[in-house]
């Protein structure tokens, strides 16, 4: 269970905090709080504009370096307790498998691993990916399932969101049940997908005042009703939060192609609010301490395993993880070489049935 008392440092463009306590809504320039996820109450910030969370002891810096391939999956096996996995485009892309993923997966459980998966997609919840991992074939619990969606609740219950207050949703259903499950009342959602503007003088949209955070994830039903109604909330309504699940610039719907991502929908809503969001999906933090508490994990025995540098190694890397890239997704061997990205991992693959060549040299 998530501690009642919650705090952070919370940084925003805006030069202006915005947090619930209890049931009051506070907002001032910096707030000091604990983390609720951390036993060890250290202090922490969370940045909104590099959406990530930093210790305020240390902080992590990416530096270019020649990360080395996977040469040796059974030693990086041998050293880590854990693997999180993103999905997309490491374990499925769009609604189909990645070759070799059944197999490794049984391979890590084999050896005593614990499996954790974790994505930033927040079109299902928890229950609903349970449902497509075992339409692909996979045997995965609920509870070894992180998405976005259940980190956008999460975090409002860590904060001890107000019962009074409302969440107005820009997204879809993921969203929805996750807000349902954890008890934050909500609007909008898919029920705005159809909904237009007539404009004609004099015309004003009303918003709900009772509304005290914007949740915004991917929307394939995004529209200018959305943009304008979510507008209003976070300018209007005071103290009212602006919440993104994510911010990547594109994701996998099929496996054809390349699609635009969440960030599209929360770009639009910066740029008309010009207020940076709290990021809960990677590379925020929040997912990995959640994770870490949730099932005493040290973060030191976790290896991250993902296809995009600016959100799964830089989420590895801000946790104090190991991390392996896969080539499966998003980012190419050339991408990963230029002279211009800073992120590095610990080692690259070409995906994750890279690590069978373990059980192939033992033949």
């Amino acid at each position: 269970m998530l501690s009642s008392k919650v705090t952070a440092t919370i940084f925003s463009s805006s030069s202006t905090t915005l947090l619930f306590t209890k049931s009051k809504i506070l907002s001032n320039k910096f707030h000091n709080i604990s983390n609720p996820l951390n036993n060890c109450g250290k202090s922490i910030k969370w940045n909104c504009n590099k959406s990530r969370m930093e210790s305020a002891k240390s902080r992590i810096v990416t530096k270019a370096s020649s990360t080395q391939p996977l040469t040796n999956p059974g030693e990086l096996i041998d050293s880590v307790e854990t693997f999180i996995f993103d999905c997309d485009g490491v374990i499925w892309k769009g609604d189909k498998l990645i070759d070799g993923v059944p197999e490794t997966l049984d391979l890590l459980r084999e050896k005593g691993k614990r499996l954790v998966f974790v994505t930033n997609n927040s079109t299902k919840s928890r229950k609903q990916y349970g449902k497509k991992f075992e339409t692909l074939g996979l045997s995965v619990s609920e509870e070894e399932i992180f998405a976005s969606s259940f980190a956008a609740a999460a975090y409002l219950k860590s904060i001890d969101f107000p019962k009074d207050k409302k969440v107005y949703v820009v997204g879809e259903d993921g969203i929805l049940k996750e807000l349902e499950l954890a008890g934050i009342q909500y609007l909008g959602g898919p029920a705005d997908g159809d909904k237009k503007i007539e404009l004609k003088p004099g015309y004003m949209m009303e918003q709900d005042k009772d509304v005290g955070a914007v949740v915004v994830g991917f929307d394939r039903y995004f529209n200018y009703h959305k943009i304008q109604y979510a507008t209003l909330c976070i300018r209007e309504n005071p103290g009212c939060l602006f919440i993104a699940t994510n911010r990547d610039a594109v994701t996998h719907l099929t496996d054809a192609q390349e699609w635009a991502g969440g960030g599209s929908m929360v770009g639009a809503i910066l740029g008309s609010t010009k207020r940076e969001p709290l990021v809960v999906g990677k590379p925020s933090t929040f997912m990995m301490d959640y994770l870490a508490n949730e099932f005493k994990i040290q973060k030191s025995q976790i290896c991250m395993v993902g296809d995009r540098l600016d959100t799964d190694i830089l989420f590895g890397q801000n946790g104090g993880c190991k991390t392996l890239l896969v080539l499966s997704g998003v980012t190419t061997l050339s991408m990963l070489q230029d002279p211009k990205n800073s992120i590095q991992p610990d080692f690259y693959a070409n995906k994750i049935s890279d690590f069978l060549s373990i059980k192939a040299a033992a033949v």
